[in-house]
């Protein structure tokens, strides 16, 4: 059972959130313990690698590259998501998969990315075996998403996200059983007015699991 949203209010250190905190941290890690490794599994499908990128976006204000999937595809449709997707056969491991598959849904090319790390591999419910691998970009880049995988492309401010304060907790009897997970409603303002942007699921999960690697 996950734990309340707000039984853990412990605020993230904003050095952890530069670059150079970012890099210290992933240079010599902390102990630490991932809260969320593996949701309750539904479907049969035979269980497969993937990994995703958290592109870490160095403005002033940190912020954090997110896509939302398009609506037909056979996974995960509709989505707010983490750039990323399956291993490849040609992909040397994780971190290469994450880069390609970056490049391949937004346009971010792999050299704009300075990659920091890994987290501990997320299991998702529907058998996806998830590396997420952290990045520093800096700004300045130019993005052309893939218009069959993607609907859009946003940024959500970093230390939004590393807020326990925005971490909201659900639980929904399904199937017999109890399905629980976290939820991240962001509020973006758009050109045609407020947007809700509704990060919720597996991508919620790693970055509540980030959220944990940053106050260890």
């Amino acid at each position: 059972m996950l734990p309340r949203a707000d039984e853990l209010r412990t605020s993230v250190d904003p050095q952890r959130l530069t670059a150079p905190g970012l890099r210290r941290l992933f240079t010599a890690l902390p102990v630490w313990t991932p809260e969320l490794v593996q949701e309750r599994r539904f479907g049969n499908r035979a269980p497969a690698h993937a990994a995703v990128l958290l592109p870490l976006v160095m403005h002033p204000r940190p912020t954090l590259l997110l896509t939302q999937r398009t609506m037909h595809l056979s996974t995960h449709s509709g989505q707010i998501a983490l750039p990323g997707g399956k291993l490849d056969a040609t992909d040397a491991d994780a971190t290469a998969a994450a880069l390609r598959e970056t490049f391949e849904e937004t346009g971010l090319s792999p050299e704009r990315v300075e990659v920091l790390g890994a987290l501990p591999i997320y299991t998702t419910g529907t058998a996806f075996l998830v590396t997420p691998v952290v990045g520093l970009v800096q700004p300045g880049f130019v993005l052309q998403p893939n218009p069959h995988e993607v609907d859009a492309v946003f940024e959500v401010p970093l230390d939004f996200l590393m807020d326990p304060a925005n971490h909201r907790r659900h639980a929904l009897e399904w199937a017999g059983a109890v399905r629980e997970w976290y939820s991240m409603p962001y509020q973006e303002v758009t050109p045609q007015g407020m947007q809700e942007r509704f990060i919720w699921g597996a991508t919620a999960g790693m970055l509540r699991n980030f959220y944990r690697l940053l106050i260890a």
